[in-house]
């Protein structure tokens, strides 16, 4: 490896390790000036300064050398958008880092190539961000070929038909989701698996709306987050929009409401259900599309609600399509699962090198292995690849 490389992968494992460059000189005993030099590819490390440079980061020589490995400067470009970031926001960091940097290597050892076919980049317009949202969020439904129907696995349709690497990982409460765009790796996104599905659903499509507006700004969303910025307000607005698109929300309350004068607790459950939404979120877009008061949910709250009990009378036991939708998975990504499967089964990974790899028990690593290879043998002739 020349030291230009040797020299960017030491400066990215030490913003990892949220090391400054006094801190490694002094560990290596030189000037500030020669961490520079090193880390610029102008001077070559000595073996024993890169020893003592892997200790302090945390890491080995051989992880730092790996031919194989794939290093992303994550961390940093959030370490900078976030001057004060807590420990809990850099270790969700680290975790995407880590996890995109696995996808990537194990991608690379199979020779994979995704294809990236983005849809293009919406940058934010002077003028109503709201309306921009509105129109942003069907031209994306229109390139992906879902018109203004229902979508209820937003999930699948960011991974398989956008393209965005998306993990499902247990963060701290208030983490709802995080959001990086990388030129090799391309957009990622790292969801709290531990929050509601209805939430989950809402966060994914709130980091979307920033990788349609502006993807090579790395995004955090945080619950204390003020929501009151343009961006922020743009990306709220562009995950109702996208799943509550105002046509159809219109079309469908105007066959539901026809022939009546009050809007009730059925109307509600019915629109909710159609659209795979909370009750509160098909309510909130009512209000917005001036098709019911301001203060309307409000009003149903300090009312009674409406309950679950309720809903099931009207729409029977499936009644939360969202949830039914959002089927739960592993620690990883399917798509992983095979890579690492096939990377195991040709003997370029061992198990405790995926285990390592991937940061998940050799068990599951073992389990993983052995769920592929039983639906592999389950098939005959008639399914061969050629």
């Amino acid at each position: 490896m020349d030291d230009t490389s040797v020299g960017e992968r030491l400066r990215i494992a030490r913003e990892s390790a949220r090391t400054t460059q006094a801190e490694a000189a002094d560990t290596i005993g030189v000037a500030r000036t020669t961490l520079i030099a090193i880390e610029k590819g102008q001077r070559r490390i000595r073996t024993h300064e890169l020893q003592k440079l892997a200790s302090l980061y945390g890491m080995s020589a051989n992880a730092l050398l790996r031919s194989e490995a794939v290093h992303l400067d994550l961390i940093p470009r959030f370490r900078k958008l976030m001057q004060s970031a807590e420990d809990d926001v850099l270790d969700a960091v680290k975790l995407l880092n880590d996890l995109v940097c696995s996808e990537v290597e194990l991608e690379d050892a199979l020779g994979v190539r995704r294809q990236l076919s983005y849809p293009p980049e919406r940058p934010l317009l002077p003028g109503n961000v709201r309306a921009q949202a509105e129109q942003d969020a069907q031209e994306l439904r229109d390139w992906l070929g879902l018109g203004s129907g229902p979508c209820f696995d937003i999930i699948s349709i960011l991974e398989l038909q956008i393209g965005i690497r998306v993990f499902l990982r247990p963060l701290p409460p208030k983490i709802s989701g995080l959001f990086a765009y990388d030129e090799r790796a391309g957009a990622c996104m790292l969801l709290n698996s531990n929050h509601p599905p209805e939430r989950t659903v809402q966060t994914a499509l709130h980091e979307l709306a920033h990788f349609i507006s502006a993807r090579r700004q790395p995004e955090a969303l945080l619950s204390e987050k003020e929501h009151n910025s343009r961006d922020e307000v743009y990306a709220n607005a562009f995950a109702r929009c996208f799943l509550t698109p105002a046509r159809a929300v219109r079309q469908r309350f105007a066959e539901l409401t026809a022939g009546q004068s009050r809007l009730t607790r059925r109307h509600i459950i019915l629109l909710a259900h159609a659209f795979g939404v909370s009750r509160e979120a098909v309510t909130r877009r009512l209000e917005e599309l001036g098709l019911a008061k301001r203060g309307t949910w409000d009003w149903f709250i300090a009312n009674g609600g409406i309950s679950d009990e309720q809903v099931r009378q009207v729409v029977g036991d499936g009644s939360e399509r969202s949830v039914d939708a959002f089927k739960p998975r592993g620690p990883i990504p399917p798509r992983i699962a095979l890579l690492a499967t096939e990377a195991w089964k040709q003997g370029l990974y061992s198990e405790g090198q995926l285990s390592s790899l991937l940061g998940i028990s050799r068990f599951d690593i073992r389990a993983l292995v052995d769920e592929n290879g039983n639906e592999e043998g389950e098939a005959d002739e008639l399914f061969k690849l050629s």
